[in-house]
């Protein structure tokens, strides 16, 4: 079994608010891309002794090598490889290289994604994503996504440099993913959407959003729901064309979302192609995804860390079990 750890050790040190900040150098460890549309991942298990809290992430990848790059928090690794193929979400298909996994066996959420030569994120002050001894992350693994294979004896370092600290941080961070599922109708406008209720008894602060689709996108757009008797109030957390650099943008609304509250995101798509383009991994499918970032005070972020609905022809938000009304149709979909 080869895990690197990550420990106290460090490359870089800064000093960042009067406490020391590491920079670990998290990178593949010089794959070969064999093929295209290859999904790779490599582990590094979180030293158990120790709290650390991530505060940055520095992306060392381009976009001509990387079409993106996913950072998961596991309780337990997909493999006990150093390298293994996985999938977007979940492995489904064979591998004549690499060993075929998922990128976590266990306690699977998302940390940090990029996409489109994204600059760095660097967390708001006193935030921090908790990982190691008190945390449900023990291991993180980074997953690339290499859309062409590369020729024999060229190899790729891609990855991320992450800032963390071992000061403790009263505010954890935490991210929900929003996504759908379905397929986009042949030449002509369609909308995505997904919708989840808040159900544990937390307040959570969201300071960043991120949006991903593939060429199909036009604009994603994510909002807080809540239901009044006069009617719903649909409150804007951000929008943004999601051919732009695939970054976390700051949220146009950070007011608090609590139990109750509802979340939900829409993907308008405009498929020009003579066929129906299918959510898949490939470059070829399309996905739609809303990530919001969040911070909690003195708490642990949200248990739930995914939203997805079966989307087109399954799911609208007009026709959702939540019986939605005064849906922001046209601004949801324009910039």
């Amino acid at each position: 079994m080869f895990l690197r750890i990550l420990a106290t050790l460090s490359i870089y040190l800064v000093f960042t608010n009067a406490y020391e900040v590491d920079t670990y150098e998290f990178l593949m460890p010089n794959v070969w891309p064999h093929r295209d549309e290859l999904y790779l991942c490599t582990p590094i298990r979180i030293s158990p002794q120790t709290n650390y809290y991530i505060v940055g992430f520095e992306p060392n990848a381009s976009m001509h090598t990387a079409h993106h790059m996913l950072l998961y928090g596991c309780s337990e690794p997909g493999s006990n490889d150093s390298v293994w193929s996985c999938g977007e979400m979940q492995s489904n298909e064979i591998d004549d290289m690499y060993n075929t996994a998922s990128p976590c066996r266990s306690g699977s959420q998302i940390v940090y994604a990029w996409a489109r030569d994204a600059p760095s994120l660097h967390l708001p002050k006193d935030v921090g994503f908790l990982i190691g001894k008190d945390s449900p992350i023990k291991y993180l693994v980074l997953q690339v996504h290499y859309m062409h294979g590369f020729p024999g004896g060229k190899t790729d370092n891609s990855g991320v440099f992450l800032k963390y600290t071992k000061k403790h941080m009263p505010r954890q961070a935490g991210v929900i993913l929003l996504g759908t599922g379905g397929m986009v109708p042949p030449n002509g406008i369609e909308h995505m959407e997904t919708a989840c209720t808040v159900r544990e008894d937390k307040v959570i602060h969201p300071f960043a959003f991120r949006t991903h689709t593939h060429a199909l996108g036009k604009v994603v757009s994510g909002y807080v729901v809540r239901r009044k008797d006069s009617g719903d109030d649909w409150q804007l957390i951000g929008k943004k064309d999601p051919q732009l650099p695939q970054m976390f943008y700051p949220v146009v609304n950070d007011s608090p979302i609590g139990i109750d509250d509802v979340l939900a995101a829409r993907c308008t798509m405009n498929n020009t192609n003579d066929f129906p383009v299918n959510i898949g991994a490939t470059n070829k499918d399309e996905m739609c995804n809303f990530y919001l970032m969040y911070w909690v005070q003195n708490d642990s972020p949200l248990e739930q860390k995914y939203c997805f609905s079966a989307g087109p022809p399954f799911y609208y938000w007009h026709k959702a079990p939540l019986n939605f009304n005064r849906i922001p149709e046209l601004e949801a979909s324009t910039l």
